[in-house]
Parts: C-alpha cells; structure tokens; sequence
C-alpha cells in the first residue's frame, strides 16, 4: 500500500483527490492538509511514502513544503502538483528535492503513475 499525504488549499479539489486517490487499490490518503506549513508535520505523524503537494500554498510554498517535509522524513517522496509553474519554479522545486511536477490538468491516470513511480524510488 502507498500512503500519501496530500496538502492542498483548495477544499474542492483536496476532496475530489482524495475520493479519487482512494478508489486505487494501492494507494491509500492518510492525511490531508490545507496549508504548507502543516505538510512536514503530517509527513512526520504519518510516515508517507509520497507527499503529493500543490506549488501555491498558504504557510510555506511548495519549494519550502519539501524542504521541509524532506528534511524530516527524508524517506518521504515528493510529487507537486500546481496550476501552473514557470520553468525557474520547477527547477527550484526540482532543486529542493520533488521527484516530479505536474499541472492539474494532468490525467489522472499520470498522475497516479507518478505516485507510483515516486514511492518506487
């Protein structure tokens, strides 16, 4: 089983991906959390094996969310999931330490697949 913790401010879509990331066999959502600065601390209660994390967040953004999550649970794989970055934002997220960045248009099946794919590593 994969367990995820999932930071999103956005209640909407932090529900819907959570309902969705639920309906997989192998994926299980062990905390959910509405604001960067609350992310390490969710890894460290929970023990994640993918952190899946928006890029704009309340508190610290996604490039301090992973310095910070792999900082304290450095087992811990980070995936961002955001809106929208430009090319100097997904170097500096790559930088800190995320295993992939994806925008949330992205397929849900990609997205699962990079969920895979992290906790492989």
């Amino acid at each position: 089983m994969i367990r995820v913790v999932l930071v999103e401010d956005n209640r909407s879509f932090r529900r819907a991906m959570e309902l969705l990331l639920d309906l997989e066999p192998d994926i299980e959502v062990v905390a959910s959390v509405d604001n960067g600065s609350q992310a390490a601390e969710a890894c460290v209660e929970h023990r994640p094996d993918v952190a899946l994390l928006d890029y704009r967040l309340p508190g610290l953004d996604g490039v301090q969310a992973t310095r910070a999550i792999r900082r304290a649970v450095p087992e811990t794989r980070v995936v961002v999931l955001t809106a929208s970055a430009k090319g100097s934002e997904v170097r500096e997220l790559l930088d800190a330490g995320v295993v992939t960045c994806l925008t949330k248009d992205t397929e849900l099946s990609d997205i699962i697949a990079a969920i895979r794919d992290a906790a492989r590593r």
